[in-house]
């Protein structure tokens, strides 16, 4: 059904919020990415979840931060607090490629034009509105502030930088994915601002004095200081462990770190989503487009990716040392269900453009859909990074064949010609069924000529430091692939994905790499020069020269000639 009116979004504008009668909303979220009123978009999620709530919500997308700041102030002030997101990406990486050239476009903007949001987006929106309303909360979200929330190391500063909370001077921080947070929040401070009920909330990071600090103490891990992590790296990396094994669990405890006098406090999240929970959030009245502002602009490269992607699931179990999909969304699947999925497949075969061809049925993981543990209590006990790595976890449930029968039922949709899976797809968790049945079904009706993975590397002891499974397994996906395709005719190709200048990476390495991808005549078109981002193990590694778990010393390609060098490898064979 398609929506013509401007009040199907989220009012954006002092006209758009008289139009819809209100003296002033409840809450307003600012956001670094154009306003696409997506399920893929977090602050457009964040904004329905309120809505749904009954809160009155408006959205700034992109404000000009750079002139006499009418943007943040044209709205006024909101009765509850104001939400701030650098958007979906961390606006560094957004900003910046690893050799740290300035980007020149970006994918959230209209006309994929850069320069409409700033470095360090979510400190920058957050010390604006608390300079110019300091009385009104401001909360922190999204995945710069998520990964932010503790010490962590910067690599566009090449510094350890503290929590987030430290240098935006924001009220609170709610990390990871946030629908029931931001209720919580909400209804926290439905009768002014009190900070005392807000620290009482799950999933939540704050700044604390001493006092408190000492008398949550014995139900709390304390971390070294951010201080003594700035000054040494072991102690860092220490704490990076700790601080990953509570973010594993399904029951985490409090994390206190101090910083200075204060005490920045996380606590421990919420349980992993329901599939209930998951639903209701996918069902709301999420227009699925741009709002009419844009029109004229140009597109928006990021909605274009996914205007006809459904998402299956969130969360990771992959554990890769580089990505940040865990740490902030969690090791645990959240799975839709069945009808959830074809509910919005038949909403957007009915929608103005559609074609007939879903560009992707996936999820941080493609084929991760629905997997859990056989024995729900050992999960709860268990503290793994990763449920793949080094081997995978005999508890781990790999049956495929309820994602299979739901991409079948996802083809017999009327109007539906063709369903790709554009995500990424785990081979580690189906190479050792013998009938490859996942692996066929993919390839004979989901593949358009080109199936991408993620091997990363070909050294086993730069897998094992990427968490990644051995290069081996690439080779017999790879023959698997091949006889299937023989098998129906298919002229499709293997694209995979390789990462240079990792942690523990040298030239030699690279050296190998080449040699070895070469003689596989393979296509080496996904490569990519390793970025360091916050929170990550990866990136521990690279600002310590140290494997946090082992001790061990690790070379480290930290200058861009160097990193130049490795990459260049995957182009002189």
């Amino acid at each position: 059904m398609p929506f013509h009116h401007i009040s199907d979004w989220l009012p954006t504008t002092a006209k758009e919020v008289e139009a819809l009668g209100w003296d002033q909303p409840d809450v307003i979220l600012f956001t670094g990415d154009a306003y696409v009123d997506h399920p893929s978009f977090g602050v457009p999620v964040i904004g329905r979840v309120l809505q749904a709530e009954g809160y009155k919500v408006a959205i700034v997308p992109q404000p000009n931060w750079r002139d006499d700041l009418r943007d943040f102030k044209k709205l006024g002030k909101p009765r509850l607090f104001f939400g701030v997101s650098a958007g979906n990406m961390d606006s560094m990486v957004n900003h910046y490629t690893a050799n740290l050239r300035l980007r020149s476009d970006d994918a959230y903007t209209p006309g994929d034009r850069a320069g409409f949001r700033p470095d360090y987006a979510a400190t920058r929106y957050a010390q604006i509105l608390k300079r110019l309303f300091p009385d009104v909360p401001v909360v922190l979200g999204g995945i710069e502030a998520s990964l932010r929330r503790l010490t962590h190391y910067d690599y566009w500063s090449n510094t350890i930088k503290p929590s987030i909370l430290i240098e935006s001077g924001a009220d609170i921080v709610s990390y990871g994915l946030g629908e029931r947070a931001i209720v919580d929040i909400a209804k926290a401070l439905h009768n002014g601002f009190n900070m005392n009920l807000l620290r009482k909330l799950p999933q939540v990071a704050f700044v604390a004095d001493a006092k408190y600090a000492e008398r949550i103490a014995p139900q709390a891990i304390r971390l070294h200081s951010h201080e003594a992590c700035a000054a040494d790296p072991v102690k860092f990396g220490e704490k990076f462990v700790q601080i990953e094994t509570e973010s594993n669990k399904w029951q985490a405890r409090t994390l206190i770190e101090p910083v200075g006098e204060r005490f920045v406090v996380v606590n421990a999240p919420y349980p992993p989503q329901s599939t209930g929970e998951l639903d209701r959030t996918y069902a709301l009245p999420f227009t699925r487009l741009p709002h009419p502002r844009y029109k004229g602009k140009g597109a928006i490269p990021a909605y274009e990716m996914i205007r006809w992607s459904v998402n299956l699931h969130r969360g990771c179990f992959g554990g890769c040392s580089f990505c940040t999909i865990s740490a902030h969304q969690g090791k645990f699947i959240a799975s839709r269900s069945v009808q959830s999925i074809l509910s919005e497949v038949e909403t957007l075969t009915a929608m103005e453009g559609f074609k007939g061809v879903l560009t992707d049925l996936g999820g941080p993981s493609a084929n991760m859909y629905g997997l859990s543990g056989k024995d729900p209590q050992a999960c709860r006990l268990c503290a793994r990074a990763s449920c793949l790595w080094p081997k995978p976890c005999p508890n781990l449930r790999r049956d495929h064949r309820p994602l299979i029968d739901l991409y079948r039922r996802v083809r017999r949709v009327k109007g539906v010609k063709q369903a790709f899976i554009g995500s990424g797809i785990r081979y580690d968790l189906f190479l050792d069924n013998p009938d490859q049945s996942y692996l066929r079904e993919v390839v004979t009706h989901h593949v358009g000529g080109r199936l991408k993975v993620a091997p990363e590397h070909t050294e086993a002891h730069v897998l094992g430091l990427m968490r990644k499974p051995d290069f081996g397994g690439y080779v017999r996906l790879q023959e698997s692939f091949r006889e299937i395709c023989r098998q129906q005719g298919l002229n499709f190709q293997l694209i995979p994905y390789f990462i240079s200048s990792h942690p523990g990476c040298t030239q030699r390495d690279m050296a190998q790499l080449a040699e070895k991808t070469g003689r596989m005549h393979l296509h080496l078109e996904q490569v990519q020069d390793f970025t360091p981002t916050p929170m990550t193990l990866s990136s521990v590694m690279y600002a310590t020269g140290l494997n946090p778990y082992t001790g061990e010393k690790l070379f480290v390609a930290r200058g861009q000639e160097e990193k130049k060098k490795q990459k260049s490898y995957f182009f002189k064979r």
